[in-house]
């Protein structure tokens, strides 16, 4: 029976202190036991054994015994001592300003740090000029094996690792080489890879959508029919405005204040027909600031719906118990205070309100598979390709290119079937 295989263990060698792992019957000391830079090479060794199954190498230190300093072509970087760490911190302080909205951080900052999470774990003493491609892949594989990530995951964090070297590189912080070297590391490939796969996004049938309805709160289930008459983003429906809408012709117009692509200069306009005005023409009375589903209304509708509910209680009531029910709502009071509704709706608590509605209908007997606001996006450019064509459902959805358009529109096999049966 064949012996299973171990990790090697992170272990102290007496007569000298230091750290040792022995792999493959061989010794190799990482430096003073317990330092962190010795449990910092320890990753690095079982990262890049579990990759190969060979010896590991320290990422680049091999590689840079090898090219050399005079290999950059003369280009002299402003620290060749410049730490993975350091590297990091600068351009984390760049991507703070740059990846920003109206301010604030986007959700692209948030992925830039999770993507450098585990560089740092493994590599954030070494230097910068040494990182190469060994590095990356170890970093690839312990994305699979310590995070589980998925395969497409994984390949935006590791393009993201290379964008920060591409930024060193354009500050003169490391020489272009660095670069150019993780670009020969290919993406992982469906089927070749032991990554996990996730399944793609896909339009949700209406039928569950009409099912959720009934369990949203109004302004939610307004949201979410405009949404799938008009395609646009979860985003464009929640920061809806009257200022924003063009209501001068038959079909409205709807320019969002900000949006996805706004960065490189795309424009957005969202057409609003004749069934989605009618949702839209219950909220005229805001006003042309303010944006049309408001938060707070829907948390005063859900309040005045549960205190509708009748009770259950069939005993008595007793006095101390009338003391702690109003203790309970002074605090309950007091932390609405503390924590008034948002002024809007975001895509996360839009997101949250539809799984809401879907909990509750299970509760009442109701299963619906879980969906997504997203999957109404999919949902709408899949019924616009179908009827006027792949040009127009890039018009609706709002792409520049049409290729983009094809990950949201289901291809129309039923066009497929029609040209088997006559000519097949």
């Amino acid at each position: 029976m064949p012996r299973r295989k171990t990790v090697p263990k992170y272990s102290l060698h007496k007569p000298s202190g230091r750290a040792r792992v022995v792999i493959a019957g061989k010794q190799v000391y990482l430096g003073v036991y317990g330092s962190p830079e010795s449990r910092e090479r320890y990753l690095q060794f079982i990262a890049s054994s579990t990759r190969t199954g060979n010896e590991p190498v320290v990422a680049g230190v091999d590689a840079h015994r090898a090219v050399g300093v005079t290999a950059y072509g003369g280009v002299a970087a402003a620290d060749p001592n410049l730490t993975i760490n350091e590297l990091i911190l600068r351009f984390l302080i760049f991507a703070n300003k740059y990846y920003a909205r109206n301010g604030k951080p986007t959700g692209e900052y948030a992925n830039m740090r999770d993507s450098m999470r585990p560089v740092r774990a493994l590599f954030s003493h070494g230097r910068a000029w040494d990182f190469g491609p060994k590095a990356l892949k170890a970093i690839q594989q312990h994305m699979i094996d310590s995070e589980g990530l998925s395969r497409r995951v994984i390949n935006s964090r590791i393009n993201r690792i290379r964008r920060m070297f591409k930024w060193a590189v354009s500050e003169e912080l490391v020489p272009a080489p660095v670069f150019q070297a993780l670009c020969t590391v290919a993406g992982l490939k469906y089927g070749r890879t032991t990554a996990r796969e996730t399944s793609p996004v896909t339009p949700v049938d209406d039928r569950w959508v009409d099912a959720t309805l009934p369990f949203l709160a109004p302004q939610i289930a307004d949201m979410v029919r405009v949404q799938r008459l008009t395609g646009a983003r979860p985003a464009d429906v929640t920061m809806m405005r009257w200022q924003d809408i063009d209501r001068t012709g038959d079909v409205w117009i709807y320019r969002p204040m900000d949006h996805k692509t706004r960065y490189l200069g795309h424009d957005r306009a969202v057409a609003i027909g004749p069934q989605a005005q009618t949702i839209l023409q219950k909220y005229l009375d805001r006003l042309p600031t303010v944006h049309i589903f408001s938060p707070a209304e829907a948390e005063a509708w859900r309040r005045n719906e549960r205190a509708k509910l009748p009770s259950k209680r069939r005993t008595k009531v007793y006095p101390s118990e009338l003391k702690k029910r109003d203790r309970i709502k002074a605090l309950r009071a007091k932390r609405r205070r503390c924590r008034p509704p948002a002024a809007r709706y975001v895509t996360p608590s839009y997101y949250m309100a539809v799984q809401y509605g879907i909990r509750k209908a299970a509760k009442s007997g109701v299963i619906i598979p879980a969906w997504f606001p997203n999957q109404l996006r999919h949902s709408r450019a899949t019924e616009v390709r179908r009827d006027h064509g792949i040009e127009a459902a890039q018009v609706v959805l709002g792409h520049a290119k049409a290729d983009v358009t094809q990950v949201y529109a289901e291809r129309n096999l039923e066009l497929a079937k029609s040209v088997a049966r006559k000519t097949g």
